[in-house]
């Protein structure tokens, strides 16, 4: 089914919609606050706790381990229950993962709750992309869930502003770091009472035979005669799969849809590959090894949260303009172009030469710039618009599974990589699977923009197979 929806014109429902998404996107900013914050906690945390390296690798990796469990049984969780109490469920599990750490009175306690709290982050990493793109209009779908990513990229700048103001002010306590990570309870309390007061996706509530309180979402955020066109467009849709859906692993011998889950998940491991997080959770040290100073180092580093926010707010302005395709393509490009760019300076640029870092600090900054404009918010946007809606939270769930181990790998690997390689050879991997994405991109990812989830879905079924979800045709 294929139709020519009533466009979507201004009034009283546009602002609604506008509220939903900054309230649902207090989960995008916990998530990047929360593996922000470690940046400037760690030094304060090492000595009140007494943690060796060993346990300080432990301690900053298990909550992306978590995230990773999180993002898996998150997703099951919200085909199973609601996007919307799930995102309830998961701001009271980051109100109870940041309170455990700020009380912590040991590092085992503390890398428990720093588990709890990856539960959390992975769980809204599942689940507020998908909440956002089923309850958007089409026409808007890109920008709408693209603000979850500026959320994440603001709230890692945030970490790094606010750690530094606590620092300057309470540096001398031993404690220090609590006070740091307890800022984010009071984001976990807006998402929570927020959501308490916005409606459910109206796709899930179809599927779940609800239609009229489908129907009374849709006109919350649409006009008339575009939410009854759009009910009925889903309506279509979900008794297509009524007969033989299981929202699970059964799902994946579905070729068409084993195909979908195999482009997701080399989506999101590929964006990690990029070597982002690396940036972001060892930055400073990347640049005391080109040679910063360890003062210089900190103050350069903030230039990467604020181009990682620059670079998301152009990616926002232009997401709806161009095709997602185009900009994936363009946005390995860049990546993989200033990849080459920083490897070459360590390399070839003498050390001798003071102009070295700086010229390094210039090619990772663009780096950062172009990875948050496109490939950052892209990712997460497509993940929430080529799976079937029954085992849409599911399929997410499973991709971003894999993201979170690959960003697991990436985190754990990048100090001893740059410590036996050192930077150029680091950055020159970084670039091979930048080629890499590139040729799966070409081959494999497809095309959505200007298309509703349900009109992508049956075309993307007719033209792999023709068979629907559940093995029927």
């Amino acid at each position: 089914m294929s139709t020519t929806l009533p466009a979507d014109r201004p009034g009283p429902h546009s602002r609604r919609l506008g509220l939903v998404a900054v309230i649902a996107t207090f989960g995008g900013l916990l998530f990047g606050y929360d593996t922000g914050v470690v940046n400037g906690a760690l030094e304060p945390m090492k000595s009140d706790l007494g943690m060796s390296a060993v346990v300080e690798g432990f301690v900053v990796s298990i909550l992306v381990f978590g995230a990773a469990v999180g993002a898996l049984v998150g997703g099951r969780l919200s085909d199973r229950w609601g996007r919307r109490h799930n995102i309830l469920l998961l701001a009271l599990v980051f109100m109870v993962g940041t309170l455990g750490c700020v009380l912590a009175p040991s590092w085992p306690v503390l890398a428990l709750f720093r588990f709890v709290l990856g539960l959390a982050v992975g769980g809204a990493s599942a689940t507020v992309p998908v909440y956002l793109s089923e309850i958007s209009p089409f026409e808007k779908r890109g920008s709408l869930v693209t603000r979850n990513e500026v959320m994440i990229v603001s709230g890692q700048f945030a970490a790094f502003v606010i750690n530094a103001v606590i620092f300057r002010i309470w540096g001398e306590h031993d404690s220090v770091w609590r006070f740091m990570l307890l800022v984010a309870v009071l984001p976990a309390f807006a998402l929570f009472f927020g959501m308490l007061r916005m409606p459910e996706s109206p796709r899930w509530l179809i599927a779940q035979g609800r239609e009229a309180d489908a129907l009374a979402v849709l006109q919350q955020v649409r006009t008339p005669e575009r939410a009854e066109a759009e009910i009925a467009e889903v309506r279509h849709l979900s008794e297509e799969e009524a007969q033989s859906q299981t929202g699970g692993w059964s799902d994946l011998g579905v070729p068409w849809i084993r195909r979908l889950v195999l482009v997701g998940i080399g989506l999101g491991v590929f964006q990690q590959f990029t070597g982002i997080n690396s940036i972001m959770y060892y930055g400073t040290q990347l640049l005391t090894d080109s040679g910063f100073s360890a003062d210089g180092a900190i103050v350069a580093n903030t230039l990467n949260g604020l181009f990682s926010v620059l670079g998301i707010t152009v990616g926002i302005l232009i997401m709806n303009k161009v095709d997602r395709r185009t900009m994936l393509l363009a946005g390995f490009s860049l990546t993989t172009f200033f990849h080459l760019l920083v490897g070459l300076s360590a390399l070839l640029l003498p050390d001798t030469w003071g102009g070295k870092p700086w010229m390094i600090l210039v090619f990772v900054v663009l780096f950062v710039f172009s990875m948050q404009g496109t490939i950052g918010p892209l990712v997460w946007l497509l993940l929430s618009e080529i799976f079937p809606l029954k085992i849409r939270s599911f399929a997410v769930g499973v991709c971003v599974f894999c993201l979170w181990i690959a960003n697991a790998v990436v985190a754990l690997g990048f100090p001893p990589v740059v410590e036996a390689l050192g930077i150029a050879p680091t950055f020159f991997v970084f670039a091979a699977l930048g080629l890499a994405a590139l040729v799966f991109i070409h081959r494999t990812v497809p095309e959505t923009r200007g298309r509703t989830l349900e009109e992508f879905e049956e075309e993307f079924r007719r033209e792999h197979g023709g068979v629907g979800v559940g093995g029927r045709r």
